[in-house]
């Protein structure tokens, strides 16, 4: 009983990390942006998309989608 009542506390708190995640990944890809970094055009649009697609998913509540688009972003800025 004990175990599945720390799986379920892990569980709730674990959504509530992630939310706090996005905004910093958030933060650091707009540091990044803020240098000019050499990328070509394409993958320009590609981090901005990415960008304003975790944003928007971080709203939504999605926070593990939110972060996937941010740390592919964050690939393409090499941070």
């Amino acid at each position: 009983m004990k175990n599945v009542l720390l799986l379920t506390c892990a569980l709730a708190f674990s959504g509530a990390a992630l939310a706090h995640g996005c905004p910093g990944e958030m933060r650091a890809i707009d540091a990044k942006l803020e240098t000019k970094p050499a990328l070509s055009a394409a993958d320009q649009e590609k981090v901005a998309a990415l960008r304003a697609d975790g944003e928007r998913l971080h709203k939504a509540g999605d926070h593990g989608a939110s972060m996937k688009a941010l740390g592919d972003a964050k690939k393409l800025l090499v941070i």
